[in-house]
């Protein structure tokens, strides 16, 4: 392959040219997204964070319209507790193939050797990316170690952008390449890491703080997802951020 400069003309990607049933998404057709019928596209998406709620909730949302694979990148311990629900994705949908990839996002060579073998494992091109992982520190700014911060940025932050680099290469100039980037931010979600008696007080606050007096389920940030990584639905959104927490940015 020839070296590239920035001088170096590269074409547009062409404008999809596809007519699906349903007019937004092309993962498959709606009808053809059963269990029992073969995906008609080879699509391969990856997973940060994959064997947490929100991950598995997406992902099962992309295998109901017709995901043909797809890899679950978590660290062990997460993969081991999943390990039922991930199972559960693999009997709903037998002729998908579903793989995990023992990981952490931190880890720069780790991450580039888990997506090789996935790569490899699945066949086929890495088209879509998900970054799921992230973590928390429910304590008051005041009290907040330099140590756990520092995790935290590690983690939701450095975490996307090595991953991101595994698969591709994370940039608006690279949408010439066919690559859109995009984020989902989501409000509080009810999920295991806003879980715990030593929560409860928040889980009140979070909920009286919204509009809708309620946190988000899981499966309420799986429409933006099947909306972004689609064919059609997604292939004009770029560089966009998605807010879905019920209002609460508003407030």
């Amino acid at each position: 392959m020839a070296a590239l400069n920035e001088n170096t003309e590269i074409p547009l990607p062409p404008v999809p040219d596809v007519n699906p049933k349903m007019p937004w998404i092309q993962l498959g057709e709606f009808e053809s997204a059963s269990s029992k019928t073969p995906p008609p596209q080879a699509y391969s998406p990856h997973m940060t964070g994959g064997a947490g709620m929100l991950a598995l909730a997406s992902a099962r949302a992309l295998l109901e319209h017709g995901l043909s694979g797809l890899a679950l990148f978590d660290l062990p311990s997460a993969i081991e507790k999943g390990k039922n629900k991930i199972q559960a994705l693999r009997t709903d949908f037998p002729l998908s193939k579903i793989i995990t990839q023992a990981c952490d996002v931190t880890d720069e060579k780790g991450m580039i050797a888990a997506t090789q073998t996935a790569k490899e494992q699945l066949g086929g091109d890495l088209n879509i990316l998900c970054c799921f992982a992230g973590m928390v520190g429910c304590v008051p700014s005041a009290e907040q170690s330099v140590d756990h911060w520092r995790k935290i940025i590690d983690v939701n932050t450095t975490g996307c952008w090595i991953a991101a680099q595994a698969v591709g290469r994370l940039a608006a100039e690279w949408t010439r390449y066919g690559i859109y980037v995009n984020t989902i931010s989501p409000g509080y979600m009810d999920t295991v890491l806003n879980h715990g008696d030593d929560l409860a007080s928040w889980r009140r606050i979070w909920a009286e703080r919204n509009p809708m007096r309620r946190m988000g389920s899981p499966e309420e940030l799986t429409g933006p997802v099947v909306l972004l990584c689609s064919d059609i639905g997604g292939s004009y959104v770029n560089g966009a951020d998605i807010v879905v927490d019920g209002g609460g940015l508003v407030f």
